[in-house]
C-alpha cells in the first residue's frame, strides 16, 4: 500500500522515530495479516503480545531499573498509534497492559511492590490488567461497590468489576475497593495489587463485543480474596484520587487509538480513490470524493496536533488534565466519521470484512466510550474553565 501518512506536526527525536518505524514494520508485517481472522474470531493472540514484549514494546515507557525501555510518553503514543492503524484490539491490549495495567504501581507502589511486578510487566512476561468499573459504578467511578475488609495481616476483597481488560490473560492486576464507607465518597477507595491466580478471583465471563473483538474483555469477581497488607497500593482511602491519575494519562493512549484507527482507514481509502474508476476516472478526480478525502486529513492531523501535545506536557511535568481530555474527546469523535467516511468512499467493499475499514469503524466507537465517554471529557474540559458551578 501507497505511504500516506500525514507528515508529523512535530519533529521527532531519533528515538522516537526510531520507536515509531520500528512498530510500524511489526504491525504491518504481523498484526496486520491476522487482523481480520483474529476479529472474527473474537480471540486474543497471546503470541503477538509475546512478540511485542521481545521487541521492547509492552515497556516503553518504564524506566530501564524497572525492566523498560525507559522511553518517554510520546513514543509509546506513537507505538500504539501504528499499531491501531492495522489492528485496534492489540492497540488497546497494549494500551491497557502499559497505562492501566503497569503505571498505577510504578507511579504509587512501595519499592517492594515496584521491584516485585513491574519488571515482569514491562519484559511482557506477565499481562497487566485494571478494575475500576463496575455494574453500578462506570462514569460515576466513586460509586465503587466492591469492599475490602481489614484482617489479620491484610484485606479481605468482595465484589466483582466489569469490562475488564486483559482480565482472563492477566498475571497481576490492580483494583479498587471501598475501605471505609463512612468517609465521604472520594474518601473511602482505597487500591489493591492483586496476582490474578490467587484463591476467590473469578473470570466469570469473556464478553462478546461489536468492535476491539479480539482484546481480551471480561467480568470478574472476588469472594473472600486475601490481599496481604503490603499489596495495599499507595495510601488508604487514596485510591480514587491515585485511579483519577491514572485516567488522565490512559486518555492520551485512548486518543492515539482512535487516532491509528483514522489514519488506517484514510490510507485505504485514499488508495482506493485513486485505483478505483467510474464515469471514465479515478474517484478521487471527483470533486466529491476529493473534498471527502481533505477533510478526512484535516481532521487526523488536527487530532494528531491535540495527542502528541498533550504527550508532550505529560513528559516535561505540566499540567495535562484538560489537554488529555480534549485529545480523547476530538480524537475519538473524529475517528468515528473518519472511519465512516472511509466506508463510503469503498461503497460496498468498504462493508466486506476483508477491506478492514468496517472493523476500524467498529473499534473507534469504544473510544468514544472508554477512559470516561464524551460526555465526562466535556464535563473534564468545561470545569477547567468554569469551576464547579
Amino acid at each position: 500500500m501507497q505511504d500516506t501518512q500525514i507528515l508529523d506536526p512535530f519533529e521527532l527525536t531519533d528515538t522516537q522515530r526510531s520507536i515509531r518505524d520500528m512498530v510500524r514494520d511489526f504491525a504491518q508485517k504481523v498484526l496486520e495479516p491476522k487482523a481480520v481472522e483474529l476479529d472474527e474470531k473474537g480471540a486474543f493472540s497471546m503470541d503477538h503480545f509475546r512478540q511485542m514484549a521481545e521487541l521492547g514494546i509492552a515497556g516503553i515507557p518504564v524506566p530501564e531499573a524497572y525492566g523498560g525501555a525507559g522511553a518517554d510518553t510520546l513514543s509509546c503514543i506513537l507505538a500504539v498509534e501504528e499499531i491501531a492503524k492495522v489492528d485496534g484490539s492489540m492497540a488497546l491490549t497494549l494500551g491497557a497492559h502499559i497505562s492501566l495495567g503497569t503505571m498505577p504501581i510504578l507511579d504509587f507502589g512501595s519499592e517492594d511492590l515496584k521491584r516485585r511486578y513491574v519488571p515482569p510487566n514491562a519484559r511482557g512476561e506477565v499481562v497487566g490488567a485494571y478494575g475500576l468499573t463496575e455494574p453500578g459504578a462506570g462514569s460515576d467511578s466513586a460509586a465503587t461497590a466492591t469492599t475490602a475488609t481489614r484482617v489479620p495481616g491484610g484485606w479481605k476483597i468482595n465484589g466483582s468489576k466489569l469490562f475488564m481488560t486483559n482480565a482472563s490473560v492477566a498475571g497481576v492486576m490492580t483494583i479498587t475497593a471501598a475501605t471505609d464507607k463512612s468517609k465521604p465518597k472520594h474518601e473511602r477507595i482505597s487500591a489493591f495489587v492483586l496476582e490474578s491466580g490467587w484463591k476467590g478471583i473469578t473470570v466469570a465471563k469473556k464478553e462478546d463485543k461489536l468492535g476491539m473483538r479480539s482484546s481480551d474483555t471480561c467480568y470478574v469477581t472476588f469472594e473472600d480474596v486475601f490481599v496481604p497488607e503490603a499489596n495495599l497500593l499507595g495510601q488508604e482511602g487514596h485510591g480514587f484520587a491515585y485511579f483519577m491519575h491514572i485516567l488522565n494519562g490512559g486518555r492520551i493512549g485512548v486518543g492515539a487509538i482512535a487516532l491509528g484507527l483514522a489514519e488506517g482507514a484514510f490510507e485505504r481509502a485514499v488508495a482506493y480513490a485513486k485505483q478505483r474508476k467510474a464515469f471514465g476516472k479515478p474517484i478521487g478526480a471527483q470533486q466529491a470524493i476529493a473534498f471527502n478525502i481533505a477533510d478526512m486529513a484535516v481532521q487526523i492531523q488536527a487530532a494528531r496536533h491535540l495527542i502528541y501535545h498533550a504527550a508532550r506536557l505529560k513528559d516535561t511535568g505540566r499540567p495535562y488534565r484538560k489537554e488529555g481530555a480534549m485529545a480523547k474527546l476530538f480524537a475519538s469523535e473524529m475517528a468515528m466519521r473518519v472511519t465512516n467516511e472511509a466506508i463510503q468512499i469503498l461503497g460496498g467493499y468498504g462493508y466486506m470484512t476483508e477491506y478492514h475499514v468496517e472493523r476500524m469503524y467498529r473499534d473507534a466507537k469504544l473510544c468514544e466510550i472508554g477512559e470516561g465517554t464524551s460526555e465526562i471529557q466535556r464535563i473534564v474540559i468545561s470545569r477547567e474553565f468554569l469551576g464547579k458551578l
